[in-house]
């Protein structure tokens, strides 16, 4: 008999997917929002407020998506936080996205 409440490893390799592809995004934004506090805070330049809402919605997206791989690949909780913090730091969520795939990919063999 089969275990049905285990995820396919289809299903794995496409939350494996979106996590890697929000990982960068987040990545990317987080980058361009520090721009735009530098040019705000310390140059005085306005009108790049848009920035930080695209950030904090990408990053919600990012929330998501981590979620969704964290419960198909079954880790713990305080990993599962980890990672999630991970995308609050400029690059560490892309450091951290590279460490997560090779595991991920080691571990169910995509």
């Amino acid at each position: 008999m089969t275990d049905t409440t285990s995820p396919s490893v289809e299903s794995i390799r496409k939350a494996l997917l979106g996590y890697r592809v929000l990982a960068w995004t987040t990545g990317i934004w987080l980058i361009a929002l520090c721009y735009e506090m530098v040019m705000k805070y310390v140059y005085g330049v306005e009108g790049l407020n848009w920035i930080a809402v695209v950030h904090g919605w990408v990053y919600f997206i990012y929330l998501l998506f981590t979620a969704n791989l964290a419960v198909k690949v079954r880790w713990p909780i305080a990993k599962t936080i980890g990672v999630l913090l991970a995308g609050t730091i400029p690059l560490v969520g892309i450091v951290v996205e590279q460490v997560q795939t090779k595991e991920i990919k080691d571990r169910f063999g995509l």
